[in-house]
């Protein structure tokens, strides 16, 4: 099999477009908001996988404890032919699926690294082309009779889904889904279901509500990594737009909203401050104190995913969680 190929779908101009609509819109709101999307730029891409692996980020711990134990369950009930990887990211955890759809001496005599029975296409999916083109080859070489096609692409504006073999499992893990709002979310999910075909798969993880210190403390760690995190935005901001954010006067909070059952991440402006933006011919003032929210991270319960699974058009098939309850994957089907 030839080493992994990847496709451009959404361009650095089209991506750079993007951004300064976001910019234009969010930060002349009130209050001033931005998409989390636009903290992964290279060194924000490093950032979060640092903050994978902090003591207080559960998520991550959580999912691949999962994903270790249901995975040759999950292998044995889909039997993809194609394997879609929504916000891919450095694949780490998806090995445990492509492990789990590995022969390792399985009864058709193929060998082991092999995709047994079905399993012949990986389709990873990131805005991040740095990130995807590490991935990509990375997963090639350890699986080398999977064939192995990147696509950029923001899956948040526009979802297509990869016109692979048939039957599609798409994977979308991380607790990614919990970034978009209500609306959004509604509107991905129904995107999504009508790319597959009927009978197709889903795989859904979804952070789940619990006590709001544990929460906190997943997006407010000690170490401040979530908040330097949180603070890339601006020096892409500064990069991308010619601004003159000063990030270290911008402090970051995590904020549980028990309304909404929603983590915010805020940057908190610690005294009064103009900023420009040349790149989209703006300039905001901050007022001390002020507080722009850069990321929403809905929780979630089984009642609520499986009744936005089911509007969406797709029917529950199974619900696993890590042993202490903290995360969810969902397993759904496509409807007919």
């Amino acid at each position: 099999m030839p080493p992994a190929t990847v496709e451009i779908r959404h361009t650095p101009e089209q991506a750079a477009e993007a951004l300064r609509a976001d910019a234009l819109t969010g930060l002349t709101s009130m209050p001033k908001w931005l998409p989390p999307k636009w903290f992964y730029d290279a060194r924000g891409s490093e950032l979060f996988e640092d903050i994978t692996r902090l003591p207080e980020y559960y998520p991550a711990r959580a999912e691949r404890e999962i994903l270790a134990e249901r995975a040759p369950e999950l292998a044995t009930i889909t039997r993809p032919s194609a394997l879609v990887e929504l916000g891919s990211g450095s694949s780490v955890k998806t090995r445990l699926l492509l492990d789990a759809f590995s022969a390792n001496g399985a009864p058709d005599g193929t060998a082991e690294g092999t995709p047994s029975g079905i399993l012949r296409e990986f389709f990873p999916l990131d805005v991040s082309e740095q990130a995807l083109r590490e991935a990509a080859h990375a997963i090639a070489e350890t699986y080398p009779a999977l064939r192995v096609h990147g696509v950029v692409d923001d899956f948040t504006s526009s979802l297509a889904v990869p016109d692979g073999s048939r039957p599609r499992l798409v994977a979308f893990l991380g607790g990614t889904i919990g970034n978009l709002l209500p609306d959004e979310r509604a509107k991905f999910l129904t995107s999504l279901r009508d790319a597959l075909d009927g009978g197709e798969w889903l795989l859904l993880g979804t952070d789940l509500v619990k006590d709001p210190d544990t929460l906190v403390r997943a997006y407010a760690d000690s170490q401040g990594v979530t908040g330097e995190f949180n603070r890339n935005v601006l020096h892409v901001l500064n990069a991308e737009l010619d601004a003159d954010f000063v990030p270290e006067a911008f402090t970051h909070r995590a904020v549980w909203d028990e309304r909404q059952e929603w983590i915010e991440m805020r940057l908190r402006a610690e005294r009064d401050m103009r900023v420009t933006l040349p790149g989209i011919d703006l300039e905001i003032n901050f007022t001390e104190g002020e507080e722009m929210r850069t990321e929403v991270s809905t929780k979630f319960r089984r009642e609520h995913v499986a009744s936005e699974l089911v509007t969406a058009g797709f029917e529950l098939h199974s619900w696993w969680t890590d042993a202490a309850g903290r995360f969810a994957l969902s397993l759904a089907r496509a409807t007919p």
